[in-house]
């Protein structure tokens, strides 16, 4: 064979072999990039109910690729025990939010967020909405009776707006929300609000009659409404005022006409004629 051919055979080979190298790792670095990087994450078994405390049982693991959201947890250890503060479905992460702190428990106590309290307030069936009120939903609180110093006012009772916008935590013993929204006949309902507002709603609650309005739990406007009395109620309907009667000539009222009066004057033969305008007319 020639071997200025097999030089440029060769040569064309050590070309192929060089393309085909540069090929295969730009390749493989665009497949390297597609395939993210999987992190063994902490998931829910099945689904947990809000207030359940976490069993090894409840939690399984699994894989989950790109960014993990904040919070998951990758340990079981850090779950285990730990109070669930809202439901959990099966397959779902185990965030740090959906979890009471550690050593707080479950139930109710570990639904209660940093800072807030749970007020519990007495209701009937009027009271609570006919059964309404239940766990998750929200309500305005107001309050009636007669304010101290005004016993013997003539408004009778008055009832203003205490609280606005407050989340019903509990209703009775149960604290889950009910999917299909069923009335729930109940004689306690806990309310949660701040330190403050439970020192109000506690007085609120021994002295005068307390009842919660529903609302719309995405309707968070709080109004300013200045409140009503008995006597308000009945503004409306009092009877027209008497027409005054007359006592007698007005200064607004017009004059009466001038009397004039005439005389006639005979004197012998002699007839004269006199006019006269009466008193009241010159006034």
């Amino acid at each position: 064979m020639n071997r200025r051919l097999l030089s440029i055979l060769l040569s064309a080979f050590v070309i192929a072999a060089g393309c085909s190298y540069l090929v295969y790792r730009v390749v493989g670095k665009r497949l390297t990039a597609t395939q993210s990087k999987t992190t063994r994450v902490i998931v829910a078994a099945g689904d947990i109910k809000l207030g359940s405390v976490l069993r090894d049982a409840d939690l399984t693991t699994t894989e989950m690729a790109g960014a993990l959201p904040k919070g998951v947890l990758l340990k079981r250890e850090n779950a285990v025990g730990r109070g669930v503060i809202s439901d959990l479905y099966e397959g779902e992460p185990i965030l740090e939010s959906r979890l009471a702190a550690v050593g707080s428990g479950g139930g109710l106590a570990a639904t209660i967020r940093q800072g807030m309290r749970a007020c519990a307030v007495k209701v009937d069936d009027v009271v609570g909405v006919a059964g309404f009120v239940t766990p998750g939903m929200r309500v305005d609180v107001l309050i009636s009776g007669n304010p101290p110093g005004l016993a013997n006012s003539n408004e009778g009772t008055q009832v203003k707006t205490l609280l606005q916008n407050i989340e019903v935590l509990s209703a009775g013993l149960n604290i889950q929300k009910d999917g299909e929204g069923k009335p729930q006949q109940v004689q306690v309902v806990n309310l949660l609000v701040t330190p403050e507002q439970a020192e109000s709603l506690s007085l609120a609650s021994n002295q005068t009659r307390i009842q919660l309005i529903l609302r719309n739990p995405l309707d968070t406007q709080l109004s300013k409404p200045p409140g009503t009395a008995v006597a308000n109620l009945f503004a409306g309907q009092t009877t027209a005022p008497a027409k005054p009667r007359s006592t007698g000539m007005r200064s607004g009222s017009p004059k009466p006409a001038a009397r004039i009066y005439l005389i006639q004057v005979f004197n012998g033969s002699k007839r004269t004629e006199e006019k006269f305008v009466s008193g009241e007319a010159k006034q």
